[in-house]
């Protein structure tokens, strides 16, 4: 079947006399008009299109002014591509030398005749990926023609690459392999543009994180994570540091988190009960750490290269408030028990480390009897303390910013180990840090996460690394857009995909190491940019500022005390669970109630159970609801609004819409795949009967039979098809033939649209009764339904 001729503008006549001012067309001559009556000392010319300017050549004859070639004369409509017909006439010129004309330039007048020579230097010039220029090639396209580097780089051009390689030649910016090269490595744009006054700031701000965050990484490894506390510190020496060169989050820092290493807890915990090994097994715990980072590394860095950044949003918020939350009373729960001093009494009781939040519960008030005293005032008054500085700097930062410096946290926790090696504690049976090391005997051990030997490790971490994954990559992205870009650094833009690349790639340099899985952290993050810290310069200082720590300061950190660092924990998940109120009060509100009964089943199964369990039973249900949206076809059936040829859903607005005899309107707004096709007959067959599709199918039928001759489809928003949509769609219009019925296409697609392709081979064009049976709106299908019923009867 031949391609149809595009419909003339003035054949319609359902075309508005007046024109809507609002949306007027605009061709790619207008806007030069509009430059030029802006700046007519620069543009002496105009083009043929434009309107007249007054005072400057009313009366220019038209042969004198540049224009479009004659190739591409065709007028422009509001459906014209506006780098299409640009990209194919790149090989002409107005004038030599650089064009500044901005995205429209003036073009001179091609002849006919010289069509088919241009065209033959377009395509040599094309395969040899050279500029052609009037015809000819320029010295410098024949040097570059032996530059074979300059071949192999445009030959691994993606398709948006050298849109932006014309682009960029046509406005003289240099189009060089360290533009795109600056793009995936952001340390090429901020190492360039660094500023060293930024330095003061940077240094103050990563001396501030590392005061406050470096004594968490040891309590998350040791209290949370069960390895050895230095694997904590492990992420503040390398994540931050590969982030620091591919990360598009100038502000941001990475580092280990409370659920993160919570998770990384439960598959230790599980494989020691698998008999793998015992609880104080530190090799086995430190390899099982790095096996954990790495697949979570692996597993974001394939997603950043499959371009799936996308999926930050594919989790509802109620799944990742529940999920929170639980995390949030899990590691309550279990930091009770060290700051109850119940350690020894816990060892005694096989079972109960590794059993529900419910069972510890009940093993914390039937040993109420056998708490520790001093453990227990130790744990508590560093609790309190840090909380009451929280509230103190939260009313304070808005007018003094300089009490977010306060490191309160690194003050109670040096104070304390003072304490305690002036009074002895750990002789009064408080537990202390004790020697930290790492599981193999030396630092920085290199130990490659996915050896043939771990792979009973990698078989039990699968699916909580790929929810470490996800929820680090969903608290990343939730830290990047919060935070925001960096006016120091304005041309570095965020990425989710970029984004996925740096974290993947930070997890698996940190994991050869065995370091906790880190990802980027709203609150650290917030610390570093209020603190002064300006650029990543701020990361690769914590990195070696952690770097020292490890190599001299080790044996300075055998006096801290485990409660404390506990109540430091406490404190995040207190910070975890705080938030949940706000949003159950929100969703009690507006009455969500399966959003809230989602996250209560999350909590109890988390609860009552385990991790495991309430993180499977969140996932599930929440891609559940994912796929039940994308399966419901939302079509719609149309009404008339009186007096006028618009129409609107008519199940919305049922009494103020009126229907047109014989004929039944439907608008399928949405591209139909098979994810939407599967119910998509029997919604249809629903609406004939019907009339709508709230109606139970148990009524008897409620529109004659002859309400449905003509049936029109609005097909607007069918922006796309796949094989099984065509496949579907050409099976309802076959049936509808069949039973007599005309069908009518409304508002479809261009003729040279991938849809209208698929609907011409399908057969679906010639089953409606031809082209003329694909009209430009609703009202226009509405006269030939009457044509044809006159020329029927």
């Amino acid at each position: 079947m031949s391609r149809p001729q595009p419909r003339s503008v003035a054949s319609h006549d359902h075309t508005p006399i007046h024109p809507s001012g609002l949306r007027q067309s605009h061709t790619a001559a207008s806007y030069e008009s509009l430059d030029q009556a802006r700046n007519p000392r620069d543009s002496p010319e105009l083009s043929p299109r434009s309107p007249p300017v007054p005072g400057h050549g009313d009366n220019i004859p038209p042969m004198t002014l540049a224009g479009p070639s004659n190739r591409h004369s065709a007028e422009a409509t509001e459906t014209t591509a506006l780098l299409g017909d640009t990209l194919l006439g790149m090989g002409e010129q107005a004038h030599e030398g650089p064009c500044n004309h901005g995205t429209f330039s003036p073009r001179p007048m091609s002849p006919t005749d010289s069509i088919t020579a241009d065209s033959h230097i377009h395509s040599e010039s094309e395969s040899d990926g050279l500029p052609a220029i009037d015809g000819t090639l320029s010295a410098d396209a024949r040097k570059k023609r032996r530059d074979w580097k300059k071949q192999l780089a445009s030959k691994m051009k993606s398709k948006k690459m050298s849109t932006s390689s014309i682009l960029a030649q046509r406005h003289g910016i240099s189009d060089s392999a360290l533009m795109y090269l600056s793009y995936y490595l952001p340390v090429l744009v901020w190492a360039r543009q660094y500023n060293w006054e930024y330095f003061k700031g940077d240094f103050v701000a990563a001396l501030t994180v590392a005061g406050m965050y470096l004594p968490m990484a040891l309590s998350l490894a040791d209290n949370l994570a069960h390895v050895p506390a230095i694997n904590g510190l492990y992420s503040f020496v390398f994540n931050p540091l590969v982030y620091a060169v591919l990360g598009s989050c100038p502000s941001m820092i990475v580092g280990p988190e409370a659920a993160g290493s919570l998770l990384v807890g439960t598959v230790i915990k599980s494989s020691v009960d698998s008999g793998h090994g015992g609880d104080d097994d530190a090799v086995l715990q430190a390899t099982i750490c790095g096996v954990v980072a790495g697949m979570a590394g692996a597993m974001v860095f394939v997603a950043g290269i499959a371009r799936l950044g996308f999926l930050d949003g594919v989790l509802s918020r109620p799944f990742l408030r529940g999920f929170i939350s639980a995390i949030g009373v899990v590691i309550t729960v279990d930091q009770l028990i060290p700051e109850l001093g119940l350690n020894r009494v816990i060892e005694r009781s096989p079972g109960v480390s590794h059993g529900s939040s419910v069972d510890k519960l009940r093993f914390i008030f039937g040993n109420l009897d056998k708490v520790h005293g001093l453990t227990f005032a130790i744990a508590g008054s560093s609790f309190a303390i840090i909380m009451i500085c929280r509230e103190v700097k939260r009313r304070l930062q808005p007018k003094y910013p300089g009490v977010a410096y306060i490191p309160d946290r690194f003050i109670v926790v040096v104070v304390s180990a003072i304490l305690a090696y002036m009074f002895d504690w750990e002789g009064s049976g408080v537990a202390v840090l004790g020697k930290v090391e790492s599981a193999s005997g030396h630092l920085f051990t290199f130990r490659w996460p996915f050896r043939p030997s771990h792979m009973p490790y990698i078989r039990d971490a699968m699916g909580t690394s790929f929810l470490i994954a996800l929820l680090g990559f969903f608290e990343s992205s939730v830290a990047a857009k919060s935070i925001g870009g960096n006016e120091a650094f304005s041309s570095i833009q965020l990425s989710p995909n970029r984004e996925l690349v740096a974290l993947g790639t930070a997890n698996l340099v940190g994991a050869c190491f065995m370091s906790l899985p880190a990802f980027g952290g709203y609150g650290r993050s917030k610390v570093n940019k209020s603190t002064g810290g300006k650029s990543p310069m701020s990361s690769i200082i914590l990195s070696l500022l952690t770097l020292v720590c490890i190599l001299f300061l080790l044996p300075y950190f055998y006096y801290l005390p485990k409660p404390v660092l506990c109540s430091l924990i406490s404190v995040v998940a207190w910070s975890l669970i705080e938030e949940c109120p706000h949003d159950v009060l929100f969703f009690v509100r507006i009455g969500a109630w399966q959003e809230l009964a989602l996250m209560a089943t999350i909590l109890l199964a988390t609860i009552f159970y385990s991790l495991t369990l309430g993180m499977a039973i969140g996932v599930g249900l929440s891609l559940l609801q994912v796929i039940r949206h994308s399966t419901r076809p939302r079509i719609q059936i149309l009404g008339r609004i009186p007096g006028t040829n618009r129409f609107e859903n008519a199940e919305a607005n049922p009494d103020r819409l009126e229907f047109i005899e014989g004929c039944l309107i439907v608008k399928i707004p949405e591209p139909l795949t098979f994810a939407n096709t599967g119910e998509l007959k029997t919604r249809l067959r629903r609406m004939e009967l019907y009339g709508t599709n709230q109606a139970h199918p148990a009524l008897p039928r409620l529109r004659r039979e002859d309400s449905n001759r003509n049936i029109i489809f609005d097909i607007h928003g069918v922006t796309s098809l796949d094989g099984s949509g065509t496949q579907v769609l050409e099976e309802i219009v076959r049936d509808y033939r069949q039973r007599g019925v005309r069908i009518f296409f409304s508002r479809v697609p261009s003729r040279d649209s991938e849809v209208w392709e698929l609907l011409d081979r399908s057969g679906i064009i010639e089953l409606a009764g031809g082209e003329d049976h694909f009209v430009e709106d609703v009202h226009e299908a509405l006269k030939l339904t009457e044509v044809e019923s006159d020329v029927h009867v």
